[in-house]
């Protein structure tokens, strides 16, 4: 699945590979808005069966046990760390069942409110990835994404995730050697081009093994990471945690819930997540969803009388996508850099311009340089914007830890290529465009050094007060039937729907929403169950 790009300050949900992708609609290529009349099944053929239901999510005790006691009662010593926050290290074990076998050292900030005498507590952010630093993206966007009025009643704060950002990050590949990794053909065409796949991801793997350690790779779950978000709760001094997570950090907030209703908040999810869906159906779904996006932008392109993919519609777009992608597999193209454009990189740059529809203007642009005047430079710098490559070569390290998170939260979806030979079909039903690139990207888990430690989980959260789910009809990363589906499985959750385009509603898409949300944060007021918001 993808991660979000940078430019949209939101980071993907659950993907595993070379195109670390995120998440999808469960309609398939004619499918516009996914809200439709759903009812969770399928219409995708192939061979992926439903989903099987999913064990609950049981909560933890309410009382800290005694050898957890000293993580909830340590005192955190902070510093200011510049544009009015402070840092701080907080302190978790390693391992939460054998608290005596090491610690981890987290990163995290604060903010304080701008009018302390109404505070109500403070208020977490988790942009998502999984992978992405919630410090640095709160210290970056908080004063952006929130009204004054929220900033003057909550302290803003955030951790890093562990295996994340200041929080012993994942390490894997250097940058040359990333530099090829992201050139390896994602869609092979025979046998040898399958083993250079295969390859890659066994060396992305080992090279995770061998520059961060298993025992790290083995500890970085979502659910080790909501654990650590109560500890920081405590530390903070909170008797209950209010949060707004995005994409992935729907997830992280709703497990959260599940193990802790009795400590819940203000929660706000948006761009939901539904964890009861295995590996295949997060994957495949995610599929559709960007299949459905980039139909939404071809429409849009179609109105413009120079769109590169003409401008009959959303199906002479698909055609002519699909072609161009055929064009730089065979040919790359010059980009005036060292590297070419090859057919991953463009699926990638392509991918990376449809998470908002403020990016569909360059996307266009780019495509019109690449297919009229054979210049990949502009998709190349989307690509770039999307794996974060720096101008010196270097790579961010929430390309690592992406897929160490999501490979140890569930099991690989296929195992091996005749596995996945029974259900790449599945995937190209859901998505001409990006099926057979998402469906290629599920065997990196089975490369993966350690064994996963999750699995699908049905989260209820019984007794959590209101928990405000937000969802987008054509989000392309996480698709709106997830957003249904979330809210449906909490016992206490409110659906929040915005009829729009792009990864995420809140901070700036919709009045509407900014609103519904902003008076649950401040008045814990949800808006009515069903709410649609344009």
């Amino acid at each position: 699945m993808m991660r979000a790009p940078r430019k949209t300050a939101l980071t993907l949900c659950v993907a595993t590979a070379l195109l670390a992708t995120a998440c999808s609609s469960r309609g398939g290529p004619e499918a516009t808005d996914p809200s439709g009349s759903d009812d969770g099944s399928s219409e995708t053929s192939g061979s992926v069966e439903p989903p099987p239901d999913a064990p609950a999510l049981e909560p933890l005790p309410e009382e800290i046990p005694a050898d957890l006691q000293p993580y909830y009662e340590q005192e955190l010593s902070w510093s200011a760390c510049g544009g009015g926050y402070e840092c701080a290290t907080l302190t978790v074990p390693l391992d939460y069942e054998n608290p005596g076998g090491g610690d981890m050292e987290l990163r995290v900030t604060r903010s304080a409110a701008t009018n302390p005498d109404q505070r109500i507590g403070a208020l977490l952010m988790n942009p998502g990835g999984p992978g992405s630093s919630a410090v640095d993206f709160t210290q970056s966007s908080a004063e952006y994404i929130f009204p004054s009025e929220v900033l003057a009643r909550y302290d803003m704060a955030a951790i890093d995730p562990r295996g994340t950002g200041g929080s012993q990050p994942v390490e894997c590949l250097d940058g040359p050697a990333m530099d090829e990794y992201t050139l390896t053909d994602r869609t092979p065409d025979d046998e040898a081009e399958e083993e250079e796949l295969l390859a890659a991801f066994d060396e992305f793997a080992t090279a995770c093994a061998e520059n961060s350690g298993t025992d790290l790779l083995s500890h970085i779950s979502t659910i080790e990471t909501a654990r650590d978000m109560d500890v920081f709760r405590a530390a903070l001094g909170d008797d209950q945690l209010h949060y707004l997570g995005f994409s992935y950090g729907t997830k992280l907030g709703a497990v959260y819930a599940g193990l802790y209703p009795q400590r819940v908040g203000r929660l706000v999810l948006d761009a939901a997540i539904d964890p009861r869906l295995p590996t295949l159906y997060t994957d495949r779904e995610q599929s559709g969803g960007f299949e459905t996006a980039f139909r939404s932008f071809a429409e849009d392109c179609a109105s413009f009388a120079d769109c590169p993919l003409g401008t009959e519609g959303a199906d002479e777009a698909s055609d002519r996508m699909s072609a161009f992608f055929e064009q730089v597999d065979a040919e790359p193209l010059p980009t005036g850099d060292d590297r070419q454009l090859t057919e991953s990189l463009a699926t990638t740059g392509v991918a990376n311009a449809l998470y908002a529809e403020f990016l569909w203007p360059d996307l266009r642009q780019a495509l019109s340089a690449a297919i009229n005047d054979g210049d990949g430079a502009a998709l190349l710098s989307l690509a770039d914007d999307y794996n974060e490559r720096g101008p010196d070569g270097s790579y961010g390290s929430s390309n690592f830890a992406f897929p160490a998170i999501s490979c140890l939260d569930s099991p690989a979806g296929n195992a091996d290529v005749a596995e996945l030979e029974t259900t790449i079909g599945s995937f190209e039903d859901a998505s001409p465009t990006f099926g057979r690139d998402f469906a290629w990207a599920t065997l990196l888990c089975a490369a993966w050094p350690v064994e996963p430690t999750g699995e699908p989980v049905s989260i209820a959260a019984e007794g959590a007060s209101d928990i405000l789910v937000v969802g987008t009809l054509r989000d392309p990363a996480t698709p709106y039937a997830w957003a249904e589906g979330l809210a449906e499985q909490l016992s206490s959750g409110v659906l929040l729907t915005y009829d729009g385009d792009g990864h995420g509603a809140y901070g700036g898409n919709s009045p509407c929403v900014d609103s519904a949300v902003n008076r649950y944060l401040l008045e814990n007021t949800s808006p009515e169950d069903g709410t649609t918001c344009s």
